[in-house]
């Protein structure tokens, strides 16, 4: 079983003791820490699963499941709260979600939680061709973390790969700074949005033939960045 899982919890700590579980058991995982970074992250990871806590800063975990649910995705959520409230729980399995934990948890009972909601969805059976990325001759495989060029293998740090995870899964897209800078939380929370520039120029060094004209790794002046689908 590998899956890709985004963790949406604003508590650093918990989110780091999430993301190193998950690692251990073989899945990767994406952190954030805030509603409408979760929102950026499963349109453009297209994950797994969500593990999402209610009580997130800038759009509440409530209004990430309706925003989700409404949009026709079928991403599987797992709801933690610190509320033993019953209509908190019933509102959130209202929502959608799949299933969800009352903090505090061991990390165990998550892990078991996980694999069960994973098991229900389908999403469990091992990896699947719909979970690689493929954009202008570069492949981005999540379960062998992988990446290709023109079936040449490429090596990216953690944070490059997640980055260029997110660009390859939907190639065209326009992704700011801070939405890149999303991918790699809990991965080097010291970073800052301009450490995304220096990802991106090493990205170029390794996937374009001129890495000062870049033709698959594109600036928009002004906005970001994106990844032509464009075969060169």
């Amino acid at each position: 079983m590998c899956a890709h899982v985004l963790v949406a919890e604003d508590d650093t700590m918990q989110a780091e003791l999430i993301r190193r579980s998950l690692l251990a058991e073989g899945h990767t995982a994406t952190v954030v820490h805030d509603g409408r970074a979760a929102l950026d992250a499963a349109r453009g990871l297209r994950p797994d699963l969500v593990v999402l806590d209610l009580m997130l800063p800038v759009i509440d975990g409530f209004a990430v499941c309706r925003t989700l649910r409404g949009g026709g995705t079928d991403i599987p959520v797992l709801m933690l709260t610190a509320r033993s409230d019953e209509d908190d729980v019933l509102r959130g399995l209202e929502l959608g979600a799949d299933d969800y934990m009352t903090k505090p948890y061991s990390p165990r009972e998550l892990m078991a939680r996980i694999r069960t909601v994973l098991r229900r969805s389908g999403r469990a059976a091992g990896p699947r061709e719909e979970l690689v990325a493929r954009a202008g001759g570069i492949t981005v495989d999540p379960v062998r973390h992988e990446v290709r060029l023109d079936d040449r293998p490429v090596e990216c740090t953690p944070a490059e790969f997640q980055i260029l995870l997110a660009m390859a899964g939907e190639p065209e897209r326009v992704f700011s700074r801070r939405q890149l800078l999303e991918c790699t939380r809990g991965l080097d929370r010291s970073s800052t949005e301009r450490a995304v520039d220096v990802h991106i120029m090493n990205l170029r060094k390794k996937i374009e033939a001129d890495p000062r004209h870049p033709v698959r790794l594109l600036t928009v002046f002004g906005v970001g960045y994106k990844l032509s689908g464009r075969r060169e």
